[in-house]
């Protein structure tokens, strides 16, 4: 929000009038909370519910559906009495006054509580409006960095930050006309909806990933899996790693001498594989020269599987196009198997690995180690058909992580501009 006109950069057609901007105090009044922590809260019954910091920092958004968030019931029915005067109504709102990093305050609109009395919990500022406000827009506006911002040099605390209710009384509130904010808050509220109807569908489609995982490969001990493709009979084979993949480490070229560094070749850290199926371009490359003076390997595209070995074993990626690694690695090269086949048993080789790793320092699993590890294999057509069911999961997998993250970037970005 520009401070000579005080409107944001983006409105809705036919509202032109200045936004207000009053004190924290004179748009609300506190409440009182309760001490709680999550042994005095159960799932199955009680005479109230409760809001626990907690869920407000990772389980609730921007405005809460109490009849639908299956908020706990506080076991002791004593409690409720005691905050007869603090119980909680729509359009009240709450922060989380504490947290481990700068989310503290973090704050959520009730709506549609249910029938049961609700009262606000432990680590908790319950605050209530002096006035109305449109549904939906105290929650996104208390929780856009418009405002979050002012809390920030607010907060006190270094390993458990926390905003007190004397911050709060610090900050500006600034906000249009009746009209406007239930504007805004009916169209964020629909971007949350997108964004809550995405992430569903992620979610089932990862534990649906997960369930396939462990009912396509054969159990410890068995030799055919739960589920099979129509016309697959035959037990699956039992071998070793090193039957279908040659174990391949890397290394560093010296990073003092210029020569060796800025070059044509990729050339791979772990920190940069993070949950990326392929690996399409390195952050750092390295020359002709700088290859040479190392013990550094080049590794075939769309036949190898990055395989980190230290500091976070077990992360992987399949190579797009011919790279090397650092030491960090311990990549397998695929022989005689189908590479996407082999890239679905990441976890099962993550796990074995780490069971696996030694060291002092920190722990490591070697090439050799991981030459030796057993594996349960079908026909190479058998691996083809469980590799495309796969592969083609994955794509619809990250087909919706990247519409989540699209809308996620938009409500970022209409939260800036309709606040700022």
């Amino acid at each position: 929000m520009t401070e000579q006109a005080k409107v944001p950069a983006i409105r809705f057609a036919g509202f032109t009038d200045p936004w207000e901007q009053r004190k924290f105090g004179d748009c609300f009044e506190f409440l009182k909370s309760n001490t709680l922590s999550r042994a005095g809260l159960n799932g199955e019954n009680g005479t109230a519910r409760n809001v626990h910091y907690g869920d407000i920092l990772i389980k609730f958004g921007d405005c809460l559906d109490g009849e639908r968030s299956d908020l706990p019931f506080i076991t002791d029915d004593t409690v409720l009495p005691k905050y007869a005067g603090s119980i909680l109504r729509e359009g009240d709102v709450i922060f989380a006054d504490t947290a481990e990093d700068e989310t503290a305050g973090k704050c959520v609109e009730l709506r549609k509580l249910p029938k049961e009395p609700t009262i606000s919990g432990l680590h908790t500022i319950p605050a209530r409006p002096r006035f109305p406000f449109g549904t939906g827009y105290l929650g996104h506006y208390l929780n856009s960095d418009a405002y979050h911002r002012q809390l920030l040099p607010l907060m006190q605390g270094i390993k458990v930050i926390s905003v007190s209710k004397a911050a709060l009384q610090d900050t500006q509130v600034r906000f249009p006309g009746l009209s406007e904010q239930s504007a805004i808050g009916a169209a964020l509220n629909e971007i949350d909806s997108l964004i809550t109807l995405h992430q569903r569908k992620y979610d089932k489609l990862v534990i649906f990933k997960k369930s396939m995982l462990e009912k396509m490969f054969p159990k410890d001990g068995e030799s055919v899996p739960e589920i099979r493709f129509a016309g697959f009979t035959d037990p699956w084979e039992q071998r070793e790693l090193v039957d279908i993949a040659e174990i391949v480490g890397g290394g560093t070229p010296d990073t003092n001498n210029s020569n060796y560094w800025d070059g044509d070749i990729d050339w791979y850290a772990p920190a940069e594989l993070g949950n990326n199926i392929y690996a399409e371009s390195s952050t750092r490359k390295i020359t002709q020269a700088g290859f040479d003076s190392c013990s550094t390997k080049m590794l075939p595209a769309d036949k190898t599987i990055l395989f980190t070995s230290r500091a976070g074993i077990g992360n992987t990626a399949i190579l797009r196009h011919s790279a090397c690694t650092n030491q960090g690695f311990q990549s397998l090269v695929i022989g005689d198997a189908d590479v996407y086949f082999v890239y679905s048993m990441s976890e099962r080789i993550k796990k074995w690995a780490e069971e696996k790793a030694s060291g002092s320092t920190f722990l490591e699993i070697s090439g050799r180690q991981l030459e030796t590890m057993p594996v349960n294999l079908p026909s190479l057509v058998e691996q083809q058909a469980i590799g495309s069911f796969f592969s083609h999961l994955d794509d619809l997998i990250t087909l919706h992580q990247r519409k989540l993250e699209l809308l996620q970037n938009i409500k970022k970005s209409l939260l800036d501009k309709m606040f700022a």
